[in-house]
């Protein structure tokens, strides 16, 4: 791999061909395309510059991300901010059904900030949010990307009771690395989120990024750890370092190591696995209703 020089002595890993990036393209992109900027609507598909949201847009399918964009904590990948949120917004589950329907959105996947500030974690608008996109629109199926609500299972359980067709909470890094990528989370509560979903009779899916230093050994374990919480959905895909002041990419993996991680994976038990070097958690979401 060739290495860029920067600054005093720094370096960086130069960015492989596989990870270029196709302009998107397609009438149903630039339909949707169109009335987000008509409507001057939210979604993380545009916000996070997703590799993929051209393909997905595509499909039909979208990402949205509530209760605000100020994180209580401070991930070592994350380019979110970090601080004190604001208030709740009330009327947000209502503005995200909106804007769902106003999309024409098939599948939505929501997605939040964490909010260690509130007693309920944030779970009440994520069920407001829910029942109000089911009611607008009742022909969109749900994916709830979901944080672990520091280990109260009383506000996991919320999310439980409005059933989503897919609840994920990504375990992100292998055990060894959680502390550094994932400086509040904790490895084992992750596992016990999905342990919990999955008793609670959802169809969970977790994602694990590539590239932050982790071992083949690390992966295969992470993946078992994953199975034996019954998960039943797998992305893996490349740490991508938002800016300079993130954790730095160890290495770019190379799509023949993520097609063995996704053979391996299915072999494992997995009943969906995405594995490549520009998935993402949403990536073909709604492909993963069965």
């Amino acid at each position: 791999m060739s290495e860029i020089k920067e600054g005093e002595g720094a370096v960086r890993i130069k960015k492989p061909k596989w990870l270029r990036v196709k302009l998107p393209t397609g009438e149903n992109y630039k339909k949707v395309r169109s009335l987000v900027e008509e409507h001057n609507l939210h979604t993380i598909c545009e916000s996070g510059n997703c590799p993929n949201m051209g393909e997905c847009w595509g499909e039909g399918t979208a990402t949205f991300m509530i209760l605000g964009n100020i994180c209580t904590r401070s991930c070592g990948f994350c380019a979110v901010k970090t601080g004190r949120p604001d208030e709740v917004d009330i009327y947000e589950p209502g503005k995200v059904a909106h804007s769902v329907k106003t999309m024409g959105v098939k599948h939505a996947v929501i997605t939040s900030v964490d909010r260690d500030d509130l007693k309920d974690g944030g779970s009440q608008i994520w069920a407001q949010t829910v029942r109000a996109i089911r009611n607008q629109c009742p022909g969109t199926t749900l994916e709830t990307l979901i944080p672990d609500f520091g280990g109260h299972w009383e506000n996991l359980q919320v999310i439980i009771d409005v059933a989503p067709e897919i609840v994920s909470h990504n375990l992100e890094t292998v055990r060894r690395l959680t502390k550094e990528v994932r400086i509040q989370a904790k490895y084992d509560r992750s596992l016990e989120v999905l342990f919990r979903l999955k008793k609670g009779g959802m169809k969970t899916k977790s994602g694990v990024m590539l590239g932050l230093g982790e071992t083949h050994e690390e992966i295969i374990e992470t993946m078992e750890d994953l199975r034996s919480v019954d998960v039943d959905i797998l992305t893996l895909g490349q740490y991508l370092q938002p800016t300079p002041k993130h954790l730095p990419i160890d290495e770019f993996v190379t799509p023949e190591r993520f097609a063995e991680y996704k053979e391996l994976g299915l072999k494992m038990g997995f009943k969906y696995v995405e594995s490549g070097p520009l998935v993402r958690s949403s990536y073909r979401a709604e492909k993963h209703l069965f």
